[in-house]
């Protein structure tokens, strides 16, 4: 990061000194030597005062590390200094008695999870019961558009996570304490004697640390402002000449460096308390040198720390639990996935706690490397009210929303005012956006995707990277990486949206994505030309997530390489970005790529290509085919092997890189990116400042603002949608009916779903706009499940229906659509409502995609002469219902659908029934209901192809856009890529021109 400042001028400055004079600061008083130039002075001062080391001298019985000379076979790293070019573990071989972690295997009382079964409120996921509105997902059960990934509105088992705050066993990672086998961690548990750290907490004498948590109160010798949000105290000191902003935990026992230069203080941090300004600590320098420098001194144990992404933390008002303590010190970990609430005070001290923590492990063999938190998309729009009292976060519309605009400007202030809330919350990483190109309709994250135009995604992807990563001026100019920067990881590398009949690869079933099109190169083109080449300052995206896929040709062929293999494995699709394209960012593997299951392949475990190698091996692999991260992989230990197994094959000439070049190559790309950030100067949050950023009446404003742009308006039949100004009865005068709909979520991988019983649209906001609100009644049988609906005995006082459909639920990531139970029977995704039963022409006998058999044949995944299954095709029986109690009414009641989409949808199933069609992807019903009103005339556009039906659906090759025959409406419109109405009829304006099929 560069600042406003001189740095030339400044280091000859420091280069022309007589002398460079340390001193330690301690509360009785500072000693300071001066040296002078003819005409700049420079002094640089060690403040450490009441360091719990600083007064080694004078009683060396108080210094943690005293006793390392008398006896070294007490320091867990003596070995380490004595001969670091060795292996860090060499040690342990020979003499398993000083390893302070041996003995892991005869207490494991002592694992660090273990206490979980005992105390609940220790667990990072028990709180998010007790406090579910908080959770931004909560309201999914009342509407469809929460959730960022899919279908998790629809039915809260449908988000991966959601389940979490009800059930924790169904969070894949919540019941490793109950279930071993469960635990996507698992294998680090069952040798934990690799893990040359997991013990460190049995014998806190041996801890090197222990003394720095009894001095809790440091003071400097300077002059700063002390910060508290109540939990964590923390300094804040400026520099001069627009330099960066210095927080310093007062915890810690952090040393700051001062150096007077010109008659001004410069402030730095003493990484690793060597007492020297070293080049990685000075702020001056870019980032990239610095990043070299500290790649160049970081213990391996630390690169393969930072190699890890942790799992899914939820409960960020638990505070700092003893398992994140452990894996941060013990684990190295230093990226953190933040999945809880938009929670500002409790995502504040949470990260804070977590800095502080972090702060106090560094020594002068392993410098301070602060906490790089990380989150999923959280700014989709809510079922909820607009502005709704405790408003936690701005709302937008999803991705395929957002591109449902065919305006990157709402694009641009999503991307800069969602970073700068990212940061309130102490968020330094997007887990995004999601770009594949979405070619198959039937895909389960066509939702997350900016739709199938290649120059319209692209587009998007620029303004989403540039305005996140770049911090700008008030005048809008574009400084590069700053303060409020978020760096990106596009997703899902090199382009997922070709799952085989729209399967998903989280699963076994889904794990082919195919190119029947030949059309892999524009898949491509959307990551190189929208991610890796910014017209911003940043230049490029800071980080990929591959995808899971094994990626194969027409022919079921590997794309690349000769093997099947996913993508994280392929070293041919990884150097297309890093060789083809000199690309030097981060490259993370998707959660649990490493992980896999034989005995149960329908477990949390997608190595797949690989599932015939031991966990070690597998990250092998992965680093040898070019990652640098694994996520949601919470043990170093798997890592640490694997320097050994690069190590092994360097010495047998299998491989030219050593080992240790290998991970300091890795380390560096990790660690520049904190740099570019600001991190390791200025980690502390200050709450009531994130306060007033987070949900600012301004971000959430333009949130709104955008979902209404998104709404697409498919049919207004004679105008039935008009201007709230036009003649009509007042709306807080009328009466809307509305539906309710049963759906019957699919089981899961967290467990058995439940039946959801809804109205259609959220009551609430409809009472908001409209005088009365009626809803259907409820029919239970003897166990009081809910199997239907009385409607109303009349509509002889309504004035509007209002039916809000979802699109046609096939399942989710998790709950293994499109396969039976057998794991051998396959059945067909579908677009529509009612039972789709595949036999048509179009239909594969033959899968592409398939596993390779014992006998050396392929396996046929091909589902013809199977029925669809759909979870909410009520939704249909809700408008059919509805128009036919119209019609018996006599009366001339206009019927609006709100299609609240995911996916494309098959409308002919109830289009020449209804008056009006409003389509949203995942806005809020207050959006819809506003649109529906005419307080803003419709001015979206499809951002994807609806088909006529699934004939249509089956001819199309899952690689190649645009190639359905679109619907075309009772009112002759088609439903094609760019379509919409606004009050004057079909949309044609300056959009459709710049974005065409």
């Amino acid at each position: 990061m560069e600042f406003n400042l001189n740095k030339k001028l400044l280091r000859n400055a420091l280069l022309l000194s007589a002398s460079l004079v340390l001193a330690a600061c301690s509360s009785e008083g500072t000693e300071n030597t001066t040296s002078t130039t003819s005409d700049t002075q420079v002094e640089t001062t060690v403040a450490e005062s009441k360091d719990p080391y600083a007064e080694t001298d004078k009683e060396e019985s108080k210094d943690p590390y005293a006793e390392t000379d008398k006896e070294e076979s007490k320091d867990p790293y003596a070995e380490a200094d004595k001969e670091e070019s060795k292996d860090p573990y060499a040690e342990a071989d020979k003499e398993e008695s000083k390893d302070p972690y041996a003995e892991a295997d005869k207490g494991e009382s002592k694992d660090p999870y273990a206490e979980a079964d005992k105390e609940e409120a220790k667990d990072p996921y028990a709180e998010a019961d007790k406090e579910e509105p908080k959770d931004p997902y909560a309201e999914a059960d009342k509407e469809e558009a929460n959730d960022p990934y899919a279908e998790a509105d629809k039915e809260e088992a449908k988000d991966p996570y959601a389940e979490a705050d009800k059930e924790e066993a169904k969070d894949p990672y919540a019941e490793a304490d109950k279930e071993e086998s469960k635990d996507p961690y698992a294998e680090a548990d069952k040798e934990e004697a690799k893990d040359p750290y997991a013990e460190a907490d049995k014998e806190e004498s041996n801890d090197p640390y222990a003394e720095a948590d009894k001095e809790e109160t440091v003071e400097y010798d300077f002059e700063y402002k002390e910060v508290t949000d109540g939990t964590t105290k923390f300094g804040v000191v400026e520099n001069p000449q627009d330099g960066p902003t210095i927080s310093f935990s007062l915890e810690s026992g952090i040393k700051i460096i001062t150096e007077e230069v010109d008659g001004e203080t410069y402030y730095f941090k003493d990484l690793n308390g060597n007492g020297k300004l070293d080049l990685f600590e000075d702020w001056r320098e870019d980032s990239e040198v610095r990043a070299e420098a500290l790649s160049e001194v970081m213990s391996i144990n630390q690169i393969a720390g930072l190699m890890l992404f942790s799992g899914h933390e939820r409960d960020q008002s638990a505070g700092l639990t003893d398992d994140q303590k452990d894996y941060i010190e013990n684990d190295y970990l230093r990226n953190i996935l933040h999945a809880g609430p938009n929670d500002v005070e409790a995502s504040v001290k949470w990260t804070n706690q977590l800095q502080a923590f972090a702060e106090g492990l560094g020594t002068e063999e392993e410098p301070i490397i602060p906490i790089n938190i990380s989150s999923d998309p959280r700014s989709t729009a809510t079922s909820g009210i607009y502005n709704a009292e405790g408003e936690d976060i701005s709302r937008w519309p999803s991705n395929l929303g957002l591109a449902s605009t065919f305006d990157v400007k709402h694009m641009q202030e999503f991307a800069k005012m969602s970073s700068a809330e990212y940061r309130a919350l102490g968020i330094t990483m997007a887990l995004g956006p999601q770009i594949d190109l979405a070619t198959e309709p039937r895909w389960l994250r066509v939702n997350g995707t900016f739709g199938e135009s290649l120059a319209l995604a692209t587009d998007f992807t620029q303004a989403y990277a540039n305005f996140s990563q770049s911090t700008f001026a008030d005048d809008g100019s574009d400084l590069g990486w700053g303060l409020d920067s978020v760096p990106v990881m596009i997703k899902h590398a090199p382009g997922d949206g070709a799952g085989e009949g729209g399967r998903e690869s989280h699963l076994f079933q889904g794990q082919y994505a195919v190119f029947p099109g030949g059309n892999f190169d524009q898949h491509l083109e959307l990551f190189v030309k929208g991610g890796l080449n910014l017209e911003g300052k940043t230049g490029s995206a800071a980080a990929m997530m591959t995808n899971y896929s094994i990626m194969v040709d027409k022919d079921g062929k590997p794309l690349f390489g000769d093997k099947l293999l996913g993508t994280a494995y392929n070293s041919e699709i990884i150097n297309i970005f890093r060789k083809d394209n000199n690309y030097d960012g981060l490259l993370v593997t998707d959660w649990g790529v490493t992980r896999y299951d034989a005995e149960n392949i329908r477990s949390m475990g997608t190595a797949w290509g690989a599932e015939d190698l031991t966990l070690e091996q597998r990250h092998f692999e992965i680093i040898k085919a070019g990652m640098d991260m694994f996520g949601g992989n919470n043990a170093v230990a798997p890592v640490l092997e694997a320097y050994k197994l690069w190590d092994e094959a360097n010495k047998a000439g299998e491989l030219e890189q050593t080992a240790e070049e290998r991970f300091r190559e890795s380390g560096r790309r990790i660690v520049n990116n904190m740099f570019n950030l600001g991190l390791f100067e200025n980690p502390y949050l200050d709450l009531e400042q994130s306060k007033t950023i987070v949900a600012s009446e301004e971000k959430v404003e333009a949130g709104y603002q955008a979902q209404l742009d998104s709404v697409v308006m498919v049919k207004n039949k004679d105008n039935v949608i008009k201007a709230a100004s036009e003649d009509r009865k007042e709306y807080k005068d009328m009466t809307v009916y509305i539906p309710a709909t049963i759906q019957h979520p699919f089981d899961s991988l967290f467990g058995p779903a439940e039946q959801i019983n809804t109205p259609t649209m959220n009551i609430e906001a409809a009472e908001q706009i409209f005088g009365k609100v009626i809803t259907d009644e409820e029919i239970k049988n003897e166990e009081g499940v809910v199997t239907g609906y009385k409607q109303p005995d009349s509509l002889e006082d309504v004035d509007m229906v209002i039916v809000g459909m979802t699109s046609p639920n096939n399942g989710h990531n998790f709950s293994f659509a499109g396969v039976e139970e057998d794991n051998k029977t396959y059945y067909p995704l579908s677009l529509q409502y009612r039972p789709y039963t595949a036999d048509g022409e179009n239909v594969r006998k033959e899968s592409i995609g398939g596993d390779i058999l014992e006998d050396g044949s392929r396996e046929n995944r091909s589902y013809f002469g199977n029925t669809s299954k759909i979870a909410n095709e009520y939704d249909l029986d809700a408008v059919l219902n509805a128009v036919e109690l119209v019609e018996k009414s006599g009366k001339d009641i206009p019927v609006v659908v709100a299609m609240k989409a995911d996916n494309p949808v098959i409308m002919s199933e109830f289009e020449d029934k209804v008056d009006a069609i409003v389509v949203g992807f995942q806005v809020s019903d207050s959006a819809l209901f506003d649109i529906i009103t005419g307080k803003q005339e419709p001015k979206g556009l499809l951002p994807i192809q609806f088909p006529a039906d699934m004939d249509t659906v089956e001819a199309n090759e899952e690689d190649v856009p645009f190639d359905l025959t679109p619907y075309k409406d009772s009112e002759g419109n088609e439903y094609d890529f760019g379509y919409g109405l606004n009050y004057s009829g079909v949309i044609q304006d300056e959009r459709t021109e710049l974005y065409k099929k």
